[in-house]
């Protein structure tokens, strides 16, 4: 396939697309012609959440890429996920839509940085979390996502000495439940660091019948208001398999969409970010990385089957070691 320079400066395909062209019929078509997969997270927009043949949260997603027989796997959401793919399936041709789907977190811990860090405390086993680099997880003992980190962690002997990136709130969530005491690195969602406390208080006292729902990547007081704290997945299974007719919802907004397609008689309320002094509020909070994927750079992805995602053969067979066992142990 051909590769355009233009391409390779914008991170993406920019070809136009006839006005003709049917694009979800079109990018399903592809899907069969070329054996290829479509892996989206939550927080993706809902139409292309529509199209996937799969749609989950980060483990769900590490799941199938792990056990998918497709020769293409196109994965959308941001950057570290597609990395994971990789990783997992290094004989797939893995595409990225949109390589400028980066994340806060994974930009927060460098692989230097923690290198550095793992030198200043020896004897120290580290636990990263998924929001990372190939080249992070080449350097951590275990990964954990948000749905399994509190199962992860109480693998280890309690006087286990961990380090925990690059999560601070999630790292600190887990402390308390454990009883441990992980030396946390400092990083944290954009998104699920907006969240307003006093904008949960408001919403309780307009939805008094509401349950408060968080993610764990979220501040200790929003978590401290929660009566359901986890992670995307726990968040929606909660909501299908309880009566309760409302919820006030802390975590990036894409995931409403699959809450109401699938518990239709249900109403859930977006927790609107933080407004800073001179702005404008908005009614939810959303990842901007993730809202790079458009059905248009889904359908150029897999015309063109770039941008295509490599990783550094020494790096992979380091990351995929803490990515299995915690696979394994999930």
């Amino acid at each position: 396939m051909m590769e355009k320079q233009e391409w390779k400066d914008k991170g993406y395909v920019d070809e136009k697309i006839p006005d003709s062209v049917d694009l979800k019929r079109e990018i399903r078509k592809m899907c069969e012609e070329k054996d290829a997969i479509i892996l989206a997270h939550y927080y993706t927009r809902g139409e292309i959440q529509d199209i996937a043949d799969f749609v989950g949260d980060s483990l769900a997603l590490a799941r199938m890429a792990a056990k998918s027989e497709a020769k293409i796997m196109v994965m959308c959401g941001v950057h570290f996920m597609a990395e994971t793919c990789k990783i997992l399936s290094p004989e797939k041709k893995v595409l990225c839509p949109d390589v400028n789907a980066g994340c806060s977190l994974a930009d927060s811990c460098k692989a230097d940085d923690l290198k550095k860090f793992k030198e200043e405390h020896p004897g120290y086993e580290v636990v990263s979390y998924v929001n990372t680099t190939a080249a992070v997880k080449a350097l951590t003992d275990v990964v954990v996502t948000s749905g399994n980190a509190k199962k992860v962690i109480d693998s280890f002997p309690q006087d286990a000495k961990l380090i925990f990136g690059p999560d601070y709130n999630l790292g600190n969530y887990i402390n308390s439940v454990t009883g441990r005491n992980m030396l946390l690195w400092n990083g944290g969602c954009h998104v699920h660091e907006k969240f307003s406390v006093d904008e949960i208080v408001r919403l309780k006292k307009e939805y008094p019948d509401a349950v408060v729902m968080a993610h764990l990547e979220c501040k200790a007081p929003v978590l401290a208001l929660a009566d359901v704290k986890g992670s995307t997945a726990t968040m929606l299974k909660y909501a299908q398999e309880h009566s309760n007719k409302e919820y006030i919802v802390a975590t990036e907004s894409g995931i409403l969409h699959e809450m109401q397609r699938s518990c239709p008689d249900k109403t859930f309320i977006p927790v609107p970010p933080e407004v800073t002094e001179g702005g404008v509020g908005c009614s939810c909070n959303e990842c901007e990385y993730m809202k790079l994927n458009t059905l248009e750079k889904i359908y150029n992805t897999l015309k063109y089957e770039y941008p295509t995602v490599e990783i550094d053969s020494d790096i992979r067979e380091q990351a995929v070691k803490p990515i299995e066992r915690m696979l394994r142990l999930s």
